[in-house]
């Protein structure tokens, strides 16, 4: 759930991160662009102020002129020239016929177009010129054109223009949007972190009641869960969760004692009523039909009753888990069953390694594998092998048990092992339908598994699987 909670919540992040910073990134270049455009502004208010007193023209009649103009005109023409070998900037004095008062460099025209041309009629109208358009970063050509009207005696009489490079401007707010971009990112880095901290919060409780419902599905019945942690309703659904496995284990408690109660309690019904078959045996001949298959069903009856009490001992019994060499004990439990293999014809043999550790229970697994070679031999016909092997696959043992009888369909692969249930082709062979039952409830208290496959080209391979590490 986290692996779709967080591309989520992280996505969501990125989206406020940029929906905020695309906006500061164009008003942070915007200030940087007024600020420039400011210091135009009153870089343009002094050479105005300077040119006032500027009133006959570079080309006048020298009658004209007075040693007071001359002064005055030096005096803005020295001006200029400082502004550009000190900041780079052209700037010029431009009169309202366009021509030229004074400017730096000597040789700067009027504007003709652009930004530089708009100013300059704004500022003719006795305005200041309009705040240029943005320049961005990427703008290598771009420049900033302000004017500003010399005005006297009310009238405009000329303009001044600068026209700026932008390129420390740009510098600027490449800074600005760097210093940006880092906050961005650790702001980013600070939500993930908060996501991941914010969904290990909410779904951890999740993952405790996953965890508990699997140790409840495999008959760990005393897990519960710890409603102390995550979001309010996640607590109250562990309390409910709490609830409801108490009942199911108290569901079940009666259930196995009513089984075992109820097997014990027909037990000695059943003894005495097949003693007094046995006596009645004896009043009538050895070849009566009806005498002996009473006595088959009682006996069949008692299996039942041993296997029912069986079933419901190894639901509910502790496993005594403890380091098991399980090749050994495989091993052994094929010495133990080879001379009833014999007797059938059946080639009952071991393959696999001598010594293979894993963490078991041996009571409960010797148990289990009787079960499972007892139910291979049953199906092998004389004449075919029955291998029982051991394998380490990594944190596991795989005890193998493979016959060649005829075996199982895909349907029935999915029924085997349910209690009572025996294959219909199979009804003759002896057996109650609780023997894999128990040997699947003896596993898994020891934390083991058991698994059905076919064994081609005809036969049933059973797995059963123990792990190699401890608890």
């Amino acid at each position: 759930m986290r692996t779709r909670l967080l591309p989520l919540l992280i996505v969501l992040m990125a989206g406020v991160l940029l929906a905020l910073g695309v906006p500061l990134g164009v008003i942070t270049a915007g200030v940087e662009q007024q600020k420039v455009v400011i210091d135009r502004i009153d870089d343009a208010a002094r050479f105005a102020s300077l040119a006032q007193f500027v009133t006959a023209r570079p080309d006048a009649d020298a009658r004209n002129k007075t040693p007071e103009e001359d002064e005055r005109r030096a005096t803005l023409g020295a001006e200029l020239a400082r502004y550009y070998d000190l900041y780079g900037i052209r700037a010029g004095v431009f009169y309202r016929d366009r021509t030229r008062m004074a400017a730096a460099p000597q040789g700067m025209p009027v504007p003709r177009d652009g930004e530089g041309a708009r100013a300059f009629s704004e500022a003719l109208a006795g305005r200041r010129s309009h705040d240029p358009h943005q320049v961005w970063p990427w703008d290598e050509g771009g420049r900033i054109a302000v004017a500003s009207p010399v005005i006297r005696d009310g009238d405009v009489v000329a303009v001044v223009v600068t026209d700026s490079p932008t390129g420390q401007m740009r510098s600027r707010i490449l800074r600005g949007w760097l210093l940006i971009a880092v906050g961005e990112c650790v702001a980013m880095l600070v939500a993930v972190a908060a996501a991941f901290r914010l969904t290990g919060w909410v779904l951890r409780p999740v993952r405790i009641l996953d965890a508990a419902s699997h140790d409840i599905a495999t008959g760990r019945l005393k897990s519960r869960v710890a409603g102390t942690a995550g979001p309010p309703e996640l607590r109250r659904l562990a309390r409910s969760f709490n609830e409801m496995a108490d009942h199911v284990e108290d569901v079940l408690e009666q259930q196995r004692a009513f089984v075992a109660d109820a097997s014990h309690q027909l037990r000695n019904p059943l003894a005495a009523l097949l003693l007094r078959i046995e006596l009645l045996a004896l009043e009538l001949p050895d070849d009566n039909e009806e005498i002996a298959s009473v006595r088959t069903e009682g006996m069949r009856l008692a299996r039942v009753l041993d296997d029912l009490l069986g079933l419901a001992l190894a639901e509910h019994s502790a496993a005594d888990l403890q380091l098991t060499d399980v090749a050994a004990l495989a091993a052994e439990r094929v010495d133990s069953w080879r001379p009833l293999a014999d007797s059938k014809g059946v080639r009952l043999s071991y393959q696999g390694p001598s010594a293979v550790t894993g963490w078991a229970d041996p009571v409960a697994l010797s148990s289990a594998l009787d079960a499972v070679v007892d139910n291979a031999l049953k199906f092998t016909p004389g004449g075919q092998p029955v291998v029982v092997g051991a394998t380490p696959d990594g944190g596991s043992v795989h005890i193998t048990v493979a016959d060649r009888g005829p075996g199982l369909t895909e349907d029935e692969l999915a029924r085997v092992g349910d209690r009572f249930w025996r294959s219909s082709r199979h009804q003759n062979v002896s057996g109650s339908g609780l023997g894999l039952s128990i040997t699947r409830a003896l596993l898994a208290a020891g934390g083991a598994t058991i698994s059905y496959s076919p064994h081609p080209p005809h036969g049933l391979k059973v797995t059963v699987t123990v792990p190699r590490t401890a608890p």
